[in-house]
């Protein structure tokens, strides 16, 4: 196409939501007028089930439950009485709570040398941990009310160095742990270690922890057994990639100092936006549909994430979870094999320019782009920036570099969709989460998947629990025996020659971490 024919293209299918500050331009996909006229009525469908989610359809047949984290930013529209009270609820007392512990109304116990909370450790994993990781990093400033840190993996190294950044403060430290269940096992081993930090330093858990969880888990009767400082709750009815609205992702942005109000305000707007039942003029609907289109519906290409903004570093790692969680499916809505999804990647401009995207430009086409932008280049504070060349900025050249990368890859055959914010603030991350949030919906419609659960997830906690069996049977088979014994020969004395390779694995992680277990003679022997 000619430059006169793209500035054509870009004016017929820009899309802008003018009450939040977001663009989204698709005008370098090539689909034609054919194309997109024949996915039309596929997506009147999809606007159709997205309108019947949200009055409270059954959502996840397998469960027998409603999806409704639309509902967090518009409880107006939840289908009774009793849930829209629900989210009231919990929005106002995260706000409450947050604002007595700023007020120190709230404070580490007396004595301890602490007379206010300073930092937050919250303890959680997939969305429990993703989506307030994402909004921390996204938001935060060196004025935040209190330092935010994470537990997100059972990694006993990460969490030593998690604490050890803490250092000191940890006496000011209030720790959220974020569980539906109670019984996830990354989470629960994460509170069992930050716990024994507390203990061994002689300070108190139970007068700095918070619990977000679903009444009456294991971890809310802990909570409550212990007279732990709060509670918030969680509902069936919301996923872990959909909880950045529920206390989930609000209590630790409410208790960092970020206007939470105000992502409401923008997820909200968004929501009304790609309610549309009008494909030119949804956002949500557009990203849903060039999806399909470079994908074939069947994921045949990546989906890379770019954005040209440094607080945006989180959004690709945020995205993974939620897009490929949702749609990674086996089977359609049918019971059809069909082995869908999308791989998201990403990390950000202009960084990727000096990485990937030399492959992306000349190398294996199997990929589109998503470019995200940011108008304004300060977040705060001096708007015009610093001049690095006459008439030039950083911010000038990081404009630049994102509209030559997009042109390139146009100019090689490479499609890609650009979202634009006017500015990143409260408000513009709340939208943006909002609209991916429901382009999956749209999509996940398009490909008749159940974006609502996650039984791949599920069959590899089954798979973890067994090696661990594996492990105390390995442990109880090699003392019992009181004599060296071999991988092979402990597989047939638990009766799982099988899982001989588990075994094998099993005995050389304790060895390195000296469990009672180690090498004896020859290459795979092992004694107690």
């Amino acid at each position: 196409m000619t430059p006169t024919d793209l500035w054509r293209r870009y004016n017929q299918h820009l899309c802008t939501c003018r009450s939040v500050g977001i663009q989204v331009d698709v005008s370098r996909i090539e689909f034609d007028a054919d194309w997109y006229e024949s996915i039309r009525s596929a997506m009147q469908r999809a606007f159709n089930d997205m309108a019947a989610l949200e009055d409270g359809a059954i959502a996840n047949p397998d469960e027998g439950r409603m999806v409704g984290h639309y509902w967090l930013r518009a409880p107006q529209l939840a289908p009774d009485d009793v849930m829209r009270a629900q989210i009231e609820t919990a929005r106002d007392d995260v706000v409450q709570f947050a604002d007595r512990v700023h007020l120190k109304e709230i404070t580490p116990p007396a004595g301890s040398g602490a007379p206010r909370f300073t930092d937050l450790l919250l303890v959680g994993i997939g969305g429990s941990a993703l989506g307030p990781q994402l909004v921390a990093d996204a938001l935060g400033t060196k004025r935040d009310r209190l330092r935010v840190h994470f537990f997100d993996n059972t990694d006993p190294d990460g969490m030593a160095r998690t604490v050890d950044h803490i250092g000191a403060r940890l006496k000011s430290t209030m720790v959220v742990v974020v569980s539906k269940s109670g019984t996830t096992p990354e989470t629960r081993n994460g509170m069992v270690e930050i716990t024994d930090v507390f203990t061994r330093k002689g300070l108190s858990f139970a007068c700095r922890a918070v619990a977000v969880t679903r009444e009456d888990s294991e971890l809310d009767q802990v909570a409550q057994r212990d007279e732990w400082l709060a509670r918030f709750p969680m509902w069936d009815w919301v996923g872990g990639r959909t909880s950045v609205f529920s206390a989930v992702g609000l209590l630790p942005a409410a208790l960092q100092g970020i206007d939470v109000q105000a992502m409401l305000d923008g997820a909200a707007r968004m929501d009304e936006a790609t309610r549309r039942p009008d494909a030119q003029n949804n956002p949500a609907a557009l990203l849903a549909m060039m999806w399909h289109h470079e994908t074939n519906g069947r994921g045949e290409k990546d989906m890379v994430i770019l954005p040209y903004k440094d607080r945006l570093l989180l959004m690709s790692r945020y995205l993974q979870q939620l897009i490929m969680e949702s749609l990674g499916k086996g089977k359609d809505l049918n019971g059809n094999t069909v082995c869908q999804g999308i791989t998201v990647y990403g990390n950000k401009g202009s960084t990727d320019q000096h990485a990937y995207v030399q492959q992306l430009r000349d190398g294996v086409n199997n990929f589109f782009a998503t470019f995200i932008v940011v108008k304004r280049d300060h977040t705060r504070g001096r708007p015009h920036g610093v001049e690095v060349d006459p008439g030039v900025t950083s911010g000038d050249f990081l404009n630049g570099l994102w509209q030559g990368t997009r042109q390139a890859l146009y100019e090689n055959g490479r499609g890609s969709i650009t979202i634009t914010l006017d500015k990143l603030d409260a408000r513009s991350v709340g939208a943006l989460i909002a609209l991916y949030e429901r382009a999956v919906g749209l999509y996940a419609s398009l490909v008749n998947v159940n974006a609502y659960h996650q039984p791949g997830v599920e069959a590899g906690k089954k798979a973890a629990a067994a090696v661990l069996d594996v492990q105390h049977k390995t442990t109880d088979a090699l003392r019992a025996a009181k004599q060296p014994m071999s991988p092979d020969e402990i597989a047939v004395a638990i009766e799982q020659p099988e899982h001989v390779e588990t075994v094998h694995h099993v005995l050389e992680h304790m060895t390195a971490n000296d469990r009672g277990i180690k090498r004896a003679r020859g290459k795979f022997v092992w004694k107690s």
